[in-house]
């Protein structure tokens, strides 16, 4: 295996500041559909950056289920290790990387829990056994065995056997602010196209290009 010869000379497509929608959430709404469109793999999978209270950093894959003019929504256990990082430290970054379209968006901001209610709605529209899930796997946990795992959700399905899976107390969603958005296209000899947008302190965003 020689990975200094792997190598793909991006050509598809550029980007100018004229290709920019003022507002960077307009934007990456654009890139998101087209990326749904093209029917890459889970287009809404980000990677997740945190670091705890130490700043040693941790990285993860998590699943985008929304986003507006306020943020970003992920959800998961509020008792896992990224939780704990989010608690001591709410700075964040975030990537989406699109190889088919030979895009990537990288994201830097906060974040913080939405409401039990956004959390209730969106946990009510998720299968039943995702639901059970979120019941039985006590997330970042050392267990021995996935039997382990198997026997909980086995017990946490009998005991929400009949009615509504409750929400649990230990589960939700967090909304990530951006404060810088990047933007970068692949372009032929590593040229690649890539802009930053940063709002000024009256919230206004502003766009510059950036060397790649």
């Amino acid at each position: 295996m020689n990975l200094e010869d792997m190598r793909r000379n991006y050509a598809a497509r550029s980007l100018d500041l004229d290709d920019l929608n003022a507002d960077p959430f307009t934007q990456f709404d654009f890139w998101m559909r087209e990326a749904i469109e093209t029917e890459i793999l889970e287009p809404n999978a980000m990677s997740l950056a945190t670091a705890d209270a130490s700043g040693r950093p941790n990285l993860r894959t998590v699943l985008l289920k929304g986003f507006d003019e306020r943020g970003l929504v992920f959800y998961t256990n509020y008792e896992s290790s990224k939780a704990r990082d989010i608690a001591a430290n709410p700075r964040v970054a975030l990537s989406f990387t699109w190889l088919p379209l030979e895009r990537q968006i990288i994201m830097r901001g906060t974040v913080q829990k939405i409401s039990a209610t956004e959390s209730l709605k969106y946990f009510l529209s998720r299968p039943r056994d995702s639901q059970i899930g979120a019941w039985a796997s006590r997330q970042s946990e050392v267990i021995s065995t996935r039997s382990v795992l198997e026997t909980k959700f086995a017990e946490m399905k009998a005991k929400f056997m009949r009615g509504d899976v409750p929400l649990p107390d230990h589960w939700g969603g967090y909304r990530i602010t951006p404060e810088i958005f990047e933007f970068w296209q692949g372009r032929p000899n590593r040229i690649h196209d890539r802009f930053r947008y940063q709002a000024d302190a009256a919230g206004a965003w502003g766009i510059e290009r950036l060397m790649p």
